[in-house]
C-alpha cells in the first residue's frame, strides 16, 4: 500500500516517462547563424542521445534536399546550473550523447557551423531525442557483452526499473523545490503585509498627532 502522495508521485513518474519516450521526434527550421534551443527536464545520472539530420532549402524546387556541401551542426548542452556538458561540431547528419549529473532543466542548442551557405537560406533539422533506457542501443550491448535473448530482456527490464526510480526521485526533487519556493514566497508576502500594516499604523498615528496639534492651535486662537 502507498499513501496518496507516493501514489501521485508514482503516477506522475509513469506519465512523464511515457511522454518522454513517445514525443521526442520533431523537425524545425533555422536560418544562417540562427540558434535553436530546447529545454529537457532530465533526472540525474541519465543518458540522453540525440539523432539529427539536416536538409538544405533549394530555391529552384521550393523543397529541401540533402546537404552535401560541408554544412555541419554545432551542439551545445548546458545543465541547470548553466555549466557546459557538451560542446562539439558534428556533420550534417549524426548522433550526440551526454549524461546528466544534475537533475533539472537542461538546455540543448543547435546551430549551423557555417557562416555562408551555397544555396538557399534555410535549413530543416530533423531531431529525435531519446532519454534513459530508450537511449541505449541494446543490439550493440548484446553483441558486445554476448548476451542471450533472455539475458538481454532482463537487462532491459532492469534498466527500465532503474529509469522509473530516477523519474520518481526527480518528481520528489521537484516537489521539494516547489514546496521550498512556496514557503519562501508565502514568507515574503507575510513580511510585506506586516510592513504595510506598520506603515499604515505609523501614518495614522502621525495624522492623528497632526490633527490634534491643529485643533489645539485653533482653540488657542
Amino acid at each position: 500500500m502507498c499513501n496518496k502522495m507516493n501514489c501521485n508521485s508514482l503516477m506522475s513518474a509513469f506519465i512523464l516517462l511515457f511522454v518522454i519516450h513517445c514525443v521526442n521526434g520533431l523537425y524545425f527550421h533555422i536560418a544562417e547563424t540562427e540558434r535553436k534551443c530546447f529545454i529537457e527536464e532530465i533526472p540525474d545520472e541519465t543518458m540522453i542521445t540525440g539523432k539529427y539530420k539536416t536538409q538544405l532549402f533549394d530555391p529552384r524546387t521550393g523543397g529541401f534536399m540533402q546537404t552535401n556541401q560541408g554544412i555541419g551542426m554545432h551542439v551545445d548542452v548546458r545543465d541547470p546550473e548553466d555549466k557546459p556538458i557538451l560542446s562539439a561540431v558534428y556533420s550534417a547528419e549524426g548522433t550526440f550523447t551526454f549524461t546528466s549529473h544534475t537533475p533539472g532543466e537542461h538546455v540543448i542548442c543547435l546551430y549551423s557551423n557555417s557562416t555562408k551557405w551555397f544555396a538557399g537560406s534555410l535549413l530543416r533539422v530533423h531531431l529525435d531525442i531519446s532519454v534513459g533506457d530508450q537511449a541505449v542501443d541494446y543490439a550493440v550491448v548484446a553483441k558486445r557483452e554476448k548476451l542471450t535473448e533472455l539475458q538481454l530482456r532482463v537487462r532491459q527490464l532492469l534498466d527500465q526499473v532503474e529509469q522509473i526510480s530516477k523519474e520518481q526521485n526527480y518528481q520528489r526533487y521537484r516537489e521539494e523545490r516547489f514546496r521550498s519556493t512556496s514557503e519562501s514566497t508565502n514568507g515574503r508576502v507575510l513580511w510585506w503585509s506586516l510592513a504595510q500594516t506598520c506603515v499604515l499604523l505609523a501614518m495614522g498615528y502621525w495624522q492623528m498627532r497632526h490633527l490634534k496639534s491643529f485643533f489645539e492651535a485653533k482653540k488657542l486662537v
